[in-house]
Formats: structure tokens, C-alpha cells, sequence
């Protein structure tokens, strides 16, 4: 797969049975692939440590700019392994992480992430298990961040505290353009 991803600038292999160790290969790849600027991954039965495979790619890569690993089961430390990649990533501009069993915790490592990244412009976090903790951490990042101009929470668990904290941040934050926050059932 190494060599033929050298002359691919989009990669749409969602609905396959990936997993994490296809996901090894799959970042080893990535590692100094320099052509490649879209990677679906969606419904590709990835978890945690495929997440780590991938996260550890995000750092050496700097053509990828669209990453979505939507309804894959990453959870919180998934999340805090793309986190810590997005700190020094200078390339990505969109990640989707719709359906991929965030909390809180998770949530957390990615706002901190949203201090430092100075590139991200859209994050789907929705359909995810983010509570008013989570809200909270991510309002904090959006008073320091100055790329982020989408962000997607919709179908989480945030209620009235957490929205007014985003509600607040965004007072002081002058680039989010959109902020989804639909259907916020208490589950």
C-alpha cells in the first residue's frame, strides 16, 4: 500500500474492515507520505491504538488536511492521542470525529490541543458523550484559539451550564463562524 498511496491525494477507504492493525500500516504510510491531503476513514472499526497509529503519523505528515474517522470506536484516549499530535500539527484543517464514543476526558485533550494548533478550522465532535465538563474545556480553548471556525457538538450531552460557557467564550473568540450545538439529550 506504501507505494501506491505515494500518488494519491485523496483516500476514501470508509466501510472497511480496517481495525487497528491495518491502521499500524495504514500510519506507517502516512509517516512521509507527501501527496495525500484526504483520509476517510469512516466505519473502519478503529480504535484506540489504530487512533495512536494514526496520531503518530499526524506528527512527521505535513500534506494531510482533511482527516475523518467518523463512527469508529476511539473513545477518550483515542482522543487524547490525536490531541497530543495536533499540538504541532501545522497541516491539518479538518478532523471529524463524529461518533466516536468522546467523553469529557477526551473532549478535554482536545481543547487543550485547540491552545497550541494554529492550522484546524473545522471539528466534528457530535454525536459523542461531551458533558458540561467537556463544554467547559472546549470554551476555554475557543478564548485562545484563532483558526477554529467551525465546531460541531450537536447529539452530545451538554446542557444549559455547558452551553452558556460556550456561549461566553464566544464574546472573545472572533473566528468560530458556526457552532452546532443541536439536540443535546441528557443520556
Amino acid at each position: 500500500m506504501y507505494c501506491f498511496i505515494q500518488t494519491l491525494t485523496a483516500l476514501n477507504l470508509g466501510h472497511n474492515g480496517i481495525g487497528d492493525i491495518r491502521a499500524q500500516h495504514l500510519g506507517n504510510a502516512l509517516q512521509n507520505n507527501k501527496t495525500l491531503t484526504i483520509l476517510n476513514l469512516s466505519f473502519t472499526q478503529i480504535r484506540a491504538v489504530g487512533a495512536q497509529h494514526l496520531a503518530m503519523a499526524l506528527r512527521n505528515n505535513t500534506t494531510l488536511t482533511t482527516l475523518v474517522l467518523r463512527n469508529n470506536s476511539i473513545g477518550d484516549i483515542g482522543a487524547q492521542h490525536l490531541a497530543y499530535a495536533l499540538r504541532n500539527n501545522m497541516t491539518l484543517t479538518a478532523l471529524n470525529l463524529a461518533i466516536t464514543k468522546i467523553g469529557d476526558f477526551g473532549a478535554h485533550y482536545l481543547a487543550d490541543a485547540l491552545q497550541y494548533n494554529t492550522t484546524l478550522a473545522r471539528l466534528d465532535l457530535s454525536n459523542n458523550k461531551i458533558g458540561d465538563v467537556g463544554a467547559h474545556h472546549l470554551a476555554d480553548a475557543l478564548q485562545y484559539n484563532t483558526t477554529l471556525t467551525s465546531l460541531d457538538l450537536s447529539n452530545n450531552k451538554i446542557a444549559c451550564v455547558g452551553k452558556k460557557q460556550l456561549a461566553d467564550a464566544l464574546r472573545n473568540n472572533k473566528t468560530l463562524t458556526t457552532l452546532s450545538l443541536w439536540d443535546q439529550r441528557l443520556r
